[in-house]
């Protein structure tokens, strides 16, 4: 009898696997602090269909994120949708992420941001709360790299922010 829950099980796995829709809700970020560019380099990999999803249930319903059909409003709208949901505080002073460009790579839509003007890094704020308030189970991870470290957070609906010290 338990083997044959064993192979039932065994039998099952596929099946409940093969879903169209992902069961998990994750984006990552990668920050690279570059010293001789004075920039931090930013790029925020999320699946591209809770990205659309998110821009079509805030500000435009008929948006697309596919590359053969995107709206023109993409840049625009995913522009004032990560402005509002990505922050950070680079050694304490609030700073404006400059969006860069996105590029498609099968379900996964690469976000790419530049915080210029930065010489030294001593500490980073970053509150990520992208799709949070779409997912609850929402996890935004977070990699910082320098020439020194590297360090990672893991942000949710119920810590959004985190904080990296460097001295």
């Amino acid at each position: 009898m338990k083997y044959l829950k064993i192979i039932i099980l065994l039998f099952l796995i596929p099946f409940l696997v093969s879903t169209n829709t992902h069961k998990f809700y994750v984006s990552t970020t990668n920050i690279e602090f570059v010293k001789e560019k004075k920039a931090i380099q930013i790029i925020t990999k999320i699946f591209t269909e809770d990205l659309e999803q998110v821009l079509q249930e805030r500000y435009d319903s008929t948006i697309s994120l596919d590359s053969k059909k995107e709206s023109e409003s993409a840049d625009v709208l995913l522009k004032k949708y990560f402005t509002q949901k990505l922050k950070f505080k680079v050694n304490g002073i609030s700073e404006k992420i400059n969006l860069i460009g996105k590029e498609y790579d099968m379900d996964i839509t690469n976000v790419y941001f530049e915080i210029e003007g930065v010489s030294e890094l001593r500490s980073i704020e970053v509150e990520n709360r992208v799709l949070i308030d779409l997912f609850l189970e929402q996890q935004n991870i977070i990699h910082l790299k320098t020439t020194e470290s590297r360090r990672s957070l893991i942000l949710d609906k119920n810590k959004p922010k985190g904080l990296l010290n460097f001295n």
